[in-house]
């Protein structure tokens, strides 16, 4: 018989870096943009918001449409999330008011959309796609989190730049993109990006850097003229912040939830190790089996990177917006991703079976871990082996003695 090893609760301790008064620290980044030399009354301005769940991301938005407001502007929130949303103006709506953010909380209008308008081509010739309405606006603010990309690497990757280029390209422009193939895509953000600074009247940008307990670490104004210059560096910082599974090596990673609000691919390739692109080798941590139990509600049933997974259940299954998925995974042209893992009907044959895959070894020898999800690191399980590998990490805290995991009757964790 498969037995499931006890887990011990542990505290990972992230660097302290904090923002205390988010709201005066984005009007401190708007002012230091020279918005009030910039903004005329009754300019419209659009303000980017994208399909990510950004800690305080409401109250940034309310801030910046109300400080807008005080300078006489006419401030719109613009969905900047390519072909997220299922590719339709009601579908990105969806996802925004699933992270907060609607009129009432935003205090100014909030609109999606598809349409965009071509203003060109690059060098190489690219096609530069631009969200219609944004473009026709008086001013453009680009806001958003900087932070590692879970499909590719390079000097610009999740951040203000890539906003512009995916985030308001809506379906066509993200479908250029990612049908470049991984190895291209930063450089394309640098070269699209240039295109768009010079064609759309960006006032500037707020970058969003993010500490491990997924708090507001710091907000940095960037020019427009600066922003592809100074991303690089940013997302160097960004990397630093970014939390990780304490161990470089495991049999069994269970995590509790995965989905669109939590990373791009569901699962943080960066925090896994596994990438599921063809051709491109996996980092690490090293995980023999991953299994996940569910899908969060704010993936609006997008399962896109399910296939990173080896084993999900039942429940997960059942979520899965099958349209939805494809469409985000073929625009992406990582195909691997969407593969089917083995499906299992509760937690706790999920879990087992992927024990079994590794020959039922002895509970107290298996490196196991479980997280809630792969943004949230702070709080999370080890196993008794697990934790005498990384026993002398002095950023690890034990909370409480090896618990055996609960089931329902259902075979579900209580």
């Amino acid at each position: 018989m498969t037995t499931i090893p006890a887990l011990i609760p542990i505290r990972q301790h992230f660097p302290d870096e904090k923002v205390d008064d988010v709201e005066a620290a984005i009007i401190d980044a708007l002012t230091a943009l020279r918005l009030p030399d910039k903004v005329r009354p009754g300019m419209r301005v659009a303000v980017t918001a994208g399909s990510r769940g950004i800690a305080g991301i409401p109250l940034i938005l309310r801030t910046t449409a109300g400080y807008l407001a005080s300078l006489g502007a006419r401030p719109v929130v613009v969905a900047a999330m390519g072909s997220h949303g299922g590719g339709t103006a009601a579908g990105q709506l969806q996802v925004l008011a699933s992270l907060g953010i609607a009129p009432d909380s935003v205090g100014c209008e909030v609109r999606g959309g598809i349409d965009v308008v071509d203003l060109g081509r690059t060098a190489s010739g690219l096609t530069v796609y631009a969200d219609e309405f944004a473009a026709g606006c008086d001013g453009i603010l680009v806001i958003n989190r900087i932070k590692p990309h879970t499909s590719f690497h390079g000097p610009l990757e999740s951040g203000l730049v890539k906003m512009l280029v995916v985030g308001l390209g809506k379906p066509a422009g993200a479908a250029q993109f990612h049908s470049l193939g991984a190895g291209r895509l930063s450089a394309a953000l640098a070269e699209l990006g240039a295109v768009l600074l010079s064609s759309l009247p960006v006032l500037g940008g707020v970058g969003i850097l993010e500490n491990g307990r997924e708090e507001t670490a710091c907000l940095l104004p960037v020019e427009p003229g600066d922003l592809i210059r100074r991303e690089p560096a940013l997302l160097q910082r960004a990397r630093e912040l970014l939390p990780r599974l304490p161990a470089s090596q495991l049999d069994l990673l269970v995590v509790d939830q995965m989905g669109k609000n939590f990373a791009g691919t569901g699962m943080d390739t960066n925090i896994i190790g596994r990438i599921g692109i063809h051709g491109v080798p996996d980092g690490e941590p090293h995980i023999e089996r991953i299994v996940v139990l569910d899908l969060s509600e704010g993936s609006h049933g997008n399962a896109n990177g399910m296939g990173l997974a080896d084993v999900i259940t039942k429940r997960f299954q059942e979520k899965i917006d099958f349209e939805a998925t494809y469409l985000n995974t073929l625009t992406a042209t990582f195909v691997q991703r969407a593969r089917m893992p083995i499906v299992m009907k509760s937690d706790q044959l999920a879990i087992v079976t992927a024990l079994k895959t590794l020959g039922s070894p002895d509970p107290q020898s298996v490196r196991m871990m479980r997280v809630p999800n792969t943004l949230m690191l702070e709080h999370i399980w080890a196993s008794p082996a697990t934790l005498a590998d990384i026993a002398q990490n002095p950023a690890i805290e034990v909370l409480g003695p090896a618990t055996e995991l609960k089931f329902d009757i259902d075979g579900n964790l209580m």
